[in-house]
């Protein structure tokens, strides 16, 4: 039977970069880490909030090797750097906005649990046209994109699992007016660690990007 598990991130948490919550969909992995809440089918389903630490720049060793079609050292500041529409993980706006803002729809396509995340969100109005984030906040000027990282995900995302989830920093008053469609991009990954419990080895494509993008992303 097709049923979404809502995740929600420990109250421990702190600063919150990335208040987020999703809802797991059929075929996402069990164990430790998966939350005993209720199912609840996913067109019924609101993300519940959560909050997440942001992510210092970790000096741990990576443990684990580089992604296919990357190179790098694999830390925080020196990580696996990718090229073109390299991708590791898959996001795509729900077309639903609730009072937390836009929910998206996340994927990971990796061959690793993924637990550090840096998002990405354009928006773009009929005519494709991309359209500036107003300014608000500490940001004194209008901008081409909102982002934000860190525990994005409330918790580690096993290898191909699919979560619905809202991001802090993508909120209602970031959408500018006009908005008819958003697109986002993981630009850069923290992979659990070995061990468990901290990511130590990151990847990361700026290519995906860019201040001026065009709808679609880059191909």
């Amino acid at each position: 039977m097709d049923c979404d598990i809502t995740r929600i991130a420990q109250a421990s948490c702190i600063a919150a970069l990335a208040l987020i919550g999703c809802a797991k969909e059929q075929g996402a992995p069990s164990g430790p880490e998966a939350s005993s809440t209720a199912a609840a089918p996913e067109s019924a389903a609101t993300p519940a909030p959560a909050t997440a630490a942001a992510t210092s720049a970790p000096t741990s060793k990576p443990s684990h090797a580089c992604p296919d079609g990357s190179t790098g050292q694999g830390t925080f500041k020196s990580p696996c750097e990718a090229k073109g529409p390299s991708r590791l993980m898959e996001v795509t706006w729900t077309g639903k906005m609730g009072d937390a803002g836009p929910s998206f729809r996340v994927v990971n396509n990796a061959k690793l649990e993924v637990l550090y995340g840096n998002v990405a969100a354009y928006f773009y109005d009929k005519a494709g046209k991309q359209l500036q984030v107003p300014a608000g906040g500490a940001s004194t000027k209008p901008r081409p994109k909102q982002t934000c990282g860190g525990g994005i995900f409330a918790g580690p995302m096993k290898p191909g699992e699919k979560a619905v989830l809202y991001f802090s920093c993508v909120k209602k008053e970031h959408v500018p007016e006009g908005t008819v469609a958003i697109e986002a991009e993981i630009q850069m990954v923290g992979f659990t660690a070995s061990g468990g419990g901290k990511a130590d080895t990151y990847w990361r494509n700026n290519d995906l990007v860019p201040d001026v993008r065009p709808k679609g992303g880059v191909k």
